[in-house]
């Protein structure tokens, strides 16, 4: 889940002193890495610096950057003099050619990579585009969501009509090569970028299947349109949505399915999350707020400072509307909000199996402000989050109030709602739901 409100972008400020000197440290280390490529080296490190200072692609630092390391004292400074040492030796004896930029970036990747946290990552300009895209409508690539599970890249879900989907891709499928390099939860970013590029392209990858082992595939990159909500009545009462992510849209184009269900008839309404992979909070926020009375808290973060921060439903016309949610393995982050939310105010009976389990938070540096400006940024997990009775979902996720597993032989055939058990049974609970009210 990344904590933003349009885009997956924010700003993660802190109000104590402390907090923002702990800000402040990250944008001084990458002002002193950028700066170090130049012949300032030495100058930088006895901490006489200029008021102002251009890096190589001639933007300049502003001297509030440089009158906030001046504020440094040299202990801090000094932990971090090795790296001047070992670019001094590396100019001096390394007898080959060296890409300045790529040193600066490989000792800032080095940093986040140090932390084992796959979802705390540096970003280059390229990935950083890979990353904007995602909730912008559609991009190009295989047309799946990945996230994280004992350090290997799992496939929580492959988006309908992708390429991904066509060559028969399916949730809890372990990614293990991409074009023949070896992957792991540590290059999650990586793979993610080798795997988007130029329509009509092939990318080659080799994944791990339980039950049947390593498989090779050749995937043909397309583009992935990201339409995210589909709705319909399945009889006159019972309506059926079903929502792909949440992307910048979603929240408004839910609130116009109910609205339309609700014409046709609606009193019951069973929603699909599976194979969800989640995506922006605020937009899961707009969905709830559909079935959650006004106030009431959807969700809460909590970050390294114990600081929590509450998201509260806006409030809507369906609090009282029965819901099914069917769940599976593939919902994760903000489509396990939606469900742990409407689980907790029993709102909603869910019903298939056990959901992913991401529940960390992460917020995305990227403006000048924030030491960066030059398209490049810092995506870093900023805090947990917890469903409204206080329930944090990492790496644990929710089980169904009724588990019941789709077929494995059905994820090889086209879809066919009236074989399918989780549809099934969610609508015999929906029925249910009626006669009792």
């Amino acid at each position: 889940m990344l904590d933003n409100d349009k885009i997956k972008l924010t700003n993660y400020n802190h109000s104590s002193r402390d907090k923002k000197n702990n800000k402040f440290k990250w944008i001084i280390f990458v002002v002193l890495l950028v700066l170090a490529t130049n012949a300032l080296t030495a100058f930088l490190v006895t901490n006489a610096l200029p008021k102002e200072t251009a890096d190589s692609k001639g933007s300049a630092y502003s001297g509030k950057h440089i009158s906030i390391f001046n504020s440094y004292d040299e202990k801090d400074i000094e932990q971090f003099k090795k790296l001047f040492i070992v670019k001094d030796k590396l100019e001096k004896y390394y007898n080959g050619k060296i890409d300045e930029n790529l040193l600066v970036e490989a000792a800032i990747k080095g940093m986040t990579n140090s932390l084992n946290d796959p979802y705390t990552v540096f970003m280059n300009k390229k990935e950083f585009e890979y990353l904007t895209t995602e909730t912008e409508g559609s991009y190009v690539g295989l047309g799946i969501q990945v996230g994280v599970v004992d350090n290997q890249i799992v496939i929580i879900a492959p988006f309908e009509d992708s390429p991904a989907k066509k060559a028969g891709i399916q949730s809890g499928d372990v990614i293990k090569k991409v074009n023949g390099i070896e992957v792991t939860g540590k290059d999650l970013d990586k793979a993610v970028s080798m795997m988007k590029g130029k329509k009509g392209e092939k990318v080659n990858i080799t994944i791990y299947r339980k039950d049947k082992g390593d498989m090779d595939l050749s995937i043909v990159r397309d583009e992935i349109k990201l339409n995210t909500v589909k709705a319909e009545m399945i009889n006159d009462k019972i309506g059926y949505l079903q929502i792909f992510m949440f992307d910048e849209n979603t929240g408004a184009n839910v609130k116009k399915a109910l609205d339309k269900l609700h014409s046709e008839g609606m009193k019951s309404l069973i929603l699909d999350l599976r194979q969800n992979p989640g995506g922006l909070v605020s937009q899961c926020v707009d969905v709830a707020s559909n079935f959650i009375p006004k106030g009431d808290i959807v969700v809460y973060t909590v970050d390294k400072y114990n600081h929590k921060k509450e998201y509260k439903s806006h409030g809507g016309k369906y609090t009282d509307l029965p819901i099914v949610i069917l769940t599976d393995e593939g919902t994760a982050s903000s489509s396990e909000i939606l469900s742990g939310a409407l689980r907790d105010y029993k709102r909603a009976t869910l019903v298939g199996t056990k959901t992913f389990g991401k529940g960390v938070v992460q917020s995305v540096f990227y403006r000048r402000i924030d030491g960066f400006g030059d398209g490049t940024a810092l995506k870093v997990t900023v805090s947990n989050y917890y469903t409204p009775s206080g329930d944090n979902l990492n790496k644990k996720g929710i089980k169904p109030d009724v588990e019941v597993k789709y077929p494995e032989e059905l994820y090889n055939k086209d879809y066919n709602r009236e074989i399918d058990p989780q549809f099934k049974k969610a609508l015999e609970i929906a029925n249910d739901k009626l006669n009792k009210k």
